[in-house]
């Protein structure tokens, strides 16, 4: 059986899964585009209140049955493995322009390393995208097929604290900037008057879960690895916590820098491909922090494809007498072919959807709508339909009860409801900062794709078994 070495080892792994691009890039630009500090307070209530119950919920789950996502919602009631499959579409449909981002930033770090100079315009006016694409779906395979302990916690042990160890040394330059003092001003002042802002709580709610890997099954296929004699929320909290302090953290190095050079604090996708590398030209040493900021990107990047690709691999190797190398293969190439359409999006090619780059379509539909589905399908299924004993429940699994089974579903099945049926868009719930779309078209788009999608899992399921 696959387990992790010790707790230290699921911790950093649990954290890598955690700890992606969403701390780093997209977290400024969501602070950016709701006001500042004022936004940290409903994104720590989300974090703590409703994020951590659920990773408290998933791992647990995981950890009873020692099984990958499938066979766990079929523990529960034999008809509900239709929900562990659709969860798995999601997952490794938003790997699959997850690694085309990935991609990008590997090519930014070795320009970097380099000493050379790309932009995002640049680097998508060419077909080199699939160099970094393949590159970045090699490794994580390479990863996988290791196994647990020999691949994931290996991995995520080396570069969670060099993660850590980056950010403080960039802390540390972006004390020494002309904009320090603005730029964390502007991100830690409050301004407690726009916190009745509904749009606020809705975009602290979607940067805690993504970032939290909250609600993807991730933490059900780990969980699955983890030990009897682990205390889960203590864990759990651990985790959290972390990647809090990393969220903030790159807050405190990215806006000194926007406030230096006078920059749009709310910017994306151009920020940290555009504006930012600009202005590293300009710094002193600025191959080196460039360096370090890609470097940072891409640590972060790959940990968190590491755990969305297991969910995927853990699935196959469970539903089928396939070993582990390969079921890796076997995903690896599924994530490759859906990821071609997403890669395709920015090439000379230019592969459009009513005029949309597929790889947008695809985050403002499956991303964007994916993630509150799921997490309200597991809320609900290990809320409400999993028996405990309650002579035995501790007071932390009661707190933990409540928010799941209580809390949590309102909320999400109102943000579910205001993008299906009144077509409005959450921008925070986008893995790709800034994207904004026609919810109603890519709402209904976003339910075919993983429908169709999730049947074609169960196919190749039926196939591969035989």
């Amino acid at each position: 059986m696959d387990l992790w070495s010790s707790r230290t080892g699921f911790i950093f792994a649990a954290t890598g899964a955690a700890v992606g691009i969403g701390n780093i890039w997209r977290f400024p630009s969501v602070v950016g585009r709701n006001g500042g500090g004022a936004y940290l307070i409903p994104f720590l209530v989300a974090v703590f209140v409703f994020a951590v119950p659920l990773m408290i919920l998933e791992i647990d789950s995981g950890r009873r049955t020692r099984a990958n996502i499938v066979a766990t919602f079929r523990g529960v009631r034999p008809g509900f493995q239709v929900f562990g499959w659709f969860i798995v579409a999601i997952v490794i449909l938003i790997l699959s322009y997850y690694l085309v981002i990935t991609g990008w930033i590997l090519a930014f770090l070795v320009s970097a390393l380099a000493g050379g100079d790309i932009s995002l315009r640049g680097l998508t006016s060419t077909y080199t995208p699939l160099v970094g694409f393949t590159a970045s779906l090699v490794l994580v395979g390479g990863v996988l097929s290791l196994g647990v302990r020999e691949g994931i916690e290996r991995l995520t042990t080396v570069l969670m604290p060099l993660v850590f160890v980056i950010l403080l040394g960039m802390t540390a330059f972006s004390m020494t900037l002309s904009g320090f003092s603005a730029g964390v001003a502007f991100f830690l002042t409050p301004d407690l008057s726009v916190l009745d802002d509904s749009l606020i709580w809705s975009a602290a709610f979607g940067q805690a879960f993504f970032s939290l890997s909250a609600g993807m099954g991730i933490l059900i296929t780990y969980g699955s690895y983890v030990g009897e004699d682990m205390n889960i929320p203590e864990a759990t909290v651990i985790i959290a916590v972390a990647d809090v302090v990393v969220a903030v953290l790159a807050g405190i190095v990215i806006f000194p820098i926007v406030f230096t050079f006078d920059l749009e604090p709310s910017l994306g996708t151009e920020l940290a491909f555009s504006t930012l590398p600009a202005a590293f030209s300009l710094l002193p040493g600025g191959r080196i922090v460039a360096g370090a900021f890609f470097g940072l990107l891409f640590a972060a990047a790959i940990t968190s494809a590491v755990s969305m690709m297991e969910v995927g691999v853990s699935t196959v190797r469970g539903s089928t007498r396939l070993s582990r190398r390969q079921a890796t293969v076997l995903v690896s190439l599924l994530v490759f072919v859906l990821g071609m359409p997403s890669l395709l999006s920015y090439t000379p090619f230019q592969f459009r959807v009513f005029g949309t780059p597929f790889l947008d379509l695809l985050d403002d539909s499956v991303g964007t709508l994916g993630l509150p589905v799921a997490a309200l399908v597991i809320s609900l299924t290990f809320g409400h339909f999993v028996t405990r004993d309650e002579t035995r429940v501790s007071r932390t699994e009661r707190l933990t009860a409540l928010s799941t089974k209580y809390l949590l579903p309102p909320v999400l099945v109102g943000i579910i409801v205001s993008q299906l049926l009144l077509g409005v868009d959450f921008p925070s719930w986008h893995i790709l900062p800034g994207n904004s779309r026609d919810r109603a078209l890519l709402s209904v788009g976003a339910l075919v794709l993983i429908g169709g999608f999730g049947y074609l899992l169960v196919r190749l399921r039926g196939v591969v078994a035989r």
